[in-house]
């Protein structure tokens, strides 16, 4: 399992695209589009104002071969990592070609590279399916859930039902935690609060993964980091109770 630290902005985002199209229309010419489907934290960074930067660049890209070409070339041109834009993020569970159907213009870039994003509710979706608890999937939800109710259109329970049933066929393909997630969170509606506290456990858990890959290069696995951080979790406890333990006996005050 690898962190990526790259960072992208709004700014540097668009910057990287507007040159991903040049490149592109220099290899395959002018006369046919390409399409990219921004997903992730890349369209929150986008579509919301909660976040400064994504580490995330997952697409859905609808283009010719040519468009690795261009990525590739961008990526060297600009010292960005391998794979910088990139579709790995199709081989998971938040991955469903429905989401082409749910998209929303963003900008074109040369007047040949359309770039959409995914917003509310079938965002909100994705990032519950996916339930990551060392990166920013659940305080996404909290910050989108946030946005949308200070503009005045809250996201309901209802709505974000019918965009996970649109998109993986029922409510119960969710993982249960996320279910229980978005359940509980609703309810509440204190979401600057949820919001602090989510990103807090997860900055605590990604610090925990990378402390482990660092002493166990190699071992840490999607299969296995619930259990890793199941296990630190507890240890922490058991160092937080030895510290505030009272001793039995206190020494008595003489006048």
């Amino acid at each position: 399992m690898s962190f990526n630290e790259t960072a992208f902005t709004k700014e540097n985002l668009d910057f990287y695209l507007r040159e991903l199209a040049k490149t592109f229309r220099k290899l395959n010419g002018k006369s046919m589009p390409a399409e990219i489907i921004l997903i992730g934290g890349a369209s929150v960074l986008i579509n919301y104002g909660f976040r400064d930067t994504t580490y995330d660049m997952d697409a859905i890209i609808l283009s010719s071969s040519a468009m690795k070409q261009a990525i590739n070339q961008v990526g060297d041109k600009f010292n960005l990592p391998n794979g910088w834009l990139n579709t790995d993020f199709m081989k998971t569970s938040s991955y469903t070609p429905k989401l082409t159907e749910h998209s929303e213009y963003y900008k074109t870039f040369s007047n040949l590279l359309e770039v959409r994003t995914v917003t509310g509710e079938y965002m909100v979706a994705m990032k519950l399916m996916a339930g990551r608890k060392y990166k920013n999937d659940l305080s996404d939800v909290v910050g989108i859930l946030k946005s949308h109710w200070d503009k005045g259109t809250p996201l309901t329970l209802e709505q974000i039902k019918k965009a996970v049933t649109e998109l993986y066929g029922d409510w119960s393909a969710l993982p249960q935690a996320s279910a229980a997630f978005i359940e509980q969170t609703l309810e509440k509606e204190n979401y600057g609060t949820a919001f602090e506290e989510t990103k807090k456990i997860e900055t605590e858990n990604k610090a925990t993964l990378q402390s482990f890959e660092a002493n166990y290069p190699g071992v840490l696995s999607e299969e296995n980091l619930d259990e890793i951080l199941r296990r630190a979790a507890e240890k922490m406890s058991e160092v937080n109770e030895e510290e505030t333990e009272e001793p039995l006996d206190s020494p008595t005050q003489t006048m």
